[in-house]
């Protein structure tokens, strides 16, 4: 990662000198590359709960596909966090710097807030045909619960399930995105990232709706709240729920991060040493 000022400062490359982007222009990334996210991932629940359109297919593929493009437009100057879990494992492990990590989480969060926002404006007349009193039915457009709401899930075994379901993220968003270890070409991770979100969709989704991100859950819940949904806090048994979709991603994320460092990262040959199985050129 780049460090990053409050004003410009300038990285020498192949290519000449460039601008590397100051805090501010990081804190925008990572606002509009969450907005992005959340403004296709709650949009397509509205329209599967409130309008009945779609299925639980049509919702891990949103999902992806909104990660896929929040990571193309922030990717080149913030990263592509998109996901204080995301921002906290890096700042763990890869050295990113914990100074930049509460504007990271505070632009996450006011994203997801601000799409959410959209969302509920734009589904307003359908949500409240659907769900007059905007209860715990039609909550889970804007953020999760224990077993979706319907499932006998209790909130440890959501938190359970959060915790691993954001280890697997973390372990594979670095997995596909450490240059050492092949990574893919043509600017292609960005998909790959999307695809592994579809995949823990459609195989992690049914003990708590696969937050794994804090800002993905909590900007949205407030915004429900200030909305009309007075139970957004709370699960469907009435016990307060909201800080389980923020504390377990958080635990998971480093958690996938550390197992990744320790199972494939250290193992990875350093620049200049042949790789495992391989003859140095240089030798042949």
């Amino acid at each position: 990662m780049p460090s990053s000022t409050s004003r410009t400062t300038r990285i020498s490359g192949a290519k000449g000198t460039r601008k590397a982007p100051a805090l501010v222009g990081e804190f925008a990334a990572e606002f509009a590359g969450t907005l992005i996210l959340i403004l296709f991932g709650t949009a397509v629940v509205a329209q599967v709960v409130a309008g009945g359109i779609g299925g639980h297919d049509s919702i891990t593929w949103a999902w992806g596909l909104g990660v896929t493009l929040g990571v193309y437009t922030a990717g080149r100057i913030s990263g592509a966090h998109l996901n204080p879990a995301v921002t906290v494992a890096l700042a763990v492990f890869k050295g990113f710097a914990w100074r930049k990590v509460p504007p990271y989480a505070a632009a996450q969060l006011l994203g997801a807030f601000a799409a959410a926002l959209l969302v509920r404006w734009n589904y307003a007349e359908v949500l409240t045909a659907a769900d007059p009193g905007l209860t715990i039915k039609t909550q889970g457009v804007f953020s999760t619960l224990p077993g979706n709401g319907t499932l006998p899930v209790d909130q440890w075994g959501a938190f359970r399930d959060q915790v691993i379901g954001t280890a697997i993220l973390l372990f594979l968003v670095l997995a596909v995105t450490d240059l050492a270890n092949g990574a893919p070409a043509a600017n292609l991770a960005p998909f790959v990232v999307g695809l592994v979100v579809v995949g823990i969709g459609m195989a992690w989704g049914t003990n708590a709706g696969y937050a794994i991100n804090p800002a993905r859950d909590l900007g949205p819940r407030l915004a429900s709240w200030l909305t009309g949904y007075e139970t957004a806090w709370r699960d469907q048994y009435g016990g307060l729920y909201f800080w389980v979709p923020i504390v377990a991603p958080l635990i998971g994320g480093v958690a996938g991060a550390g197992l990744y460092q320790a199972l494939i990262a250290r193992h990875l040959p350093r620049p200049g040493e042949p790789e495992p199985g391989r003859i140095p050129t240089e030798a042949v």
